[in-house]
């Protein structure tokens, strides 16, 4: 029973985080997962896979409710996405846990660098024909579906930036675009940590509901909050994750 509240507890959280600010919630779900239910790195990672399949369908629905998903963009990102989530979750599974965390912090430090700057460069996304815009959804879909295999997240990190950035999209509509694109690539990369053993089943009962629940709160939360604030929002929080991921101490040798 304890550990079912806490996993429902955990879930609440990353569905409320990622709901709010349009990410699976694995930079939540990942670290409480390994500290608090003491997984491995690995299981924390496909288990959050697996997880965010829900965040990404109630967090859609929510935003959909509100017109904030443009569903031929999720189409084209899930499309090539979906390609390389298996080959991004082998890759993990090959590499030291530590080195996964270190790598990724760094990452999330850039993409927050990049939405910093995006008061200076508001229209780049309209300096473009569409078939450009094409073109950065499908590549983006490509490193989006293997850092979603690899860390265990729904990859909102990147498609996020990259359709503000370079799209144009706003952030209400990038966010619910995210989410909704978390689902097909969340199945292709849970499905393959699956295989590879990386998948605590026994705490599955208590994150999804909790999971489901706070996406709900948390997508209908973003909703209220204007376009600018939820931006310096979104940034805050992978600033924090990525600079508590980036000091991941190696391992002393023996």
């Amino acid at each position: 029973m304890k550990i079912h509240l806490l996993s429902l507890a955990i879930g609440l959280a990353a569905g409320s985080f990622g709901g709010l600010i349009g990410l699976g919630g694995g930079l939540i779900m990942i670290p409480l997962m390994v500290t608090v239910l003491k997984l491995s790195q690995h299981q924390a990672h496909g288990t959050s896979l697996v997880a965010l399949v829900f965040t990404g369908l109630s967090g859609a629905l929510t935003y959909g409710l509100h017109g904030q998903i443009d569903f031929m963009a999720a189409a084209m990102l899930a499309l090539t996405a979906i390609l390389t989530a298996r080959a991004g979750a082998h890759y993990a599974n090959a590499l030291p846990g530590w080195k996964l965390r270190r790598s990724f912090g760094v990452f999330l430090i850039f993409c927050a660098a990049l939405l910093a700057i995006k008061p200076y460069v508001p229209d780049i996304g309209s300096r473009h024909p569409a078939y450009i815009n094409i073109i950065i959804l499908l590549v983006t879909g490509v490193a989006t579906g293997f850092l979603s295999g690899m860390m265990g997240v729904g990859g909102g990190v990147i498609m996020i930036p990259a359709m503000v950035l370079l799209a144009g999209f706003g952030q209400h509509v990038a966010q619910g675009t995210s989410l909704a694109v978390m689902v097909p690539v969340g199945i292709a990369g849970a499905l393959t940590h699956h295989q590879l053993g990386n998948v605590a089943k026994g705490f599955l009962p208590g994150l999804i509901p909790g999971i489901l629940l706070g996406a709900f709160l948390g997508g209908n939360l973003a909703n209220l909050i204007p376009d600018t604030t939820l931006r310096l929002a979104f940034i805050a929080a992978i600033v924090f994750m990525g600079v508590r991921y980036a000091r991941t101490a190696a391992p002393a040798r023996p």
